[in-house]
């Protein structure tokens, strides 16, 4: 994806584990995981995206929003987003993952159906795998037909743990991060 010259970037420290969040001044441009799959490299290479460590209205707002979404107090983060190499087919999908209601789940095929591609199921998967604003526009919330979890770039740990925080059944500050033995065992759980 491509991502605008004046984009910068930040570290949060969210319950599940490191968030790199890269922002505009018009928006937010990014957020993932820190070991998640399409990862931009320029979030690690030097002399790219420079570190914010002042203030940034865009990476403040988004961090604040963060912070309410973890405590259980915020389902719409209604953040400003920047994505300009997005394709429409792309930026169609992730309106549809925004609209997916929060504390529910979608699968594949009611997602492609939404866009006006039900025979798109392949496509719109790829396009959710390359959300690049994970959490904010919910990818987390696509399930497989029998809604049972699959992919998700950032481990299948954590797409179960943001599912149960948003059904209310785990509140963020006792999640713990993916790789730890009570993460895998609930997330072995919500799978099956």
């Amino acid at each position: 994806m491509i991502h605008a010259s004046d984009t910068v970037q930040r570290r949060w420290p969210s319950p599940l584990g490191a968030l790199d969040l890269a922002a505009t001044p018009r928006g937010l441009a990014g957020l993932w995981f820190h070991d998640q799959r399409h990862r931009p490299p320029q979030l690690d290479a030097p002399g790219t995206w420079p570190r914010q460590t002042g203030a940034h209205a865009v990476l403040d707002a988004a961090e604040a929003a963060l912070a309410a979404y973890f405590a259980g107090r915020l389902a719409d983060f209604g953040l400003p987003l920047d994505l300009p190499g997005a394709t429409d087919f792309q930026r169609a999908v992730w309106r549809a993952l925004v609209a997916i209601p929060h504390g529910t789940t979608a699968s594949y095929g009611a997602l492609a159906a939404a866009v006006g591609r039900p025979a798109a199921v392949r496509a719109v998967g790829a396009a959710v795998g390359r959300n690049p604003v994970s959490i904010v526009v919910p990818c987390h919330r696509v399930v497989g037909s029998a809604g049972l979890l699959t992919g998700y770039a950032g481990g299948l740990e954590r797409k179960a743990a943001l599912l149960a925080l948003e059904r209310g059944a785990a509140r963020a500050p006792a999640a713990r991060p993916p790789g730890t033995a009570a993460a895998a065992s609930s997330s072995a759980g919500a799978a099956s």
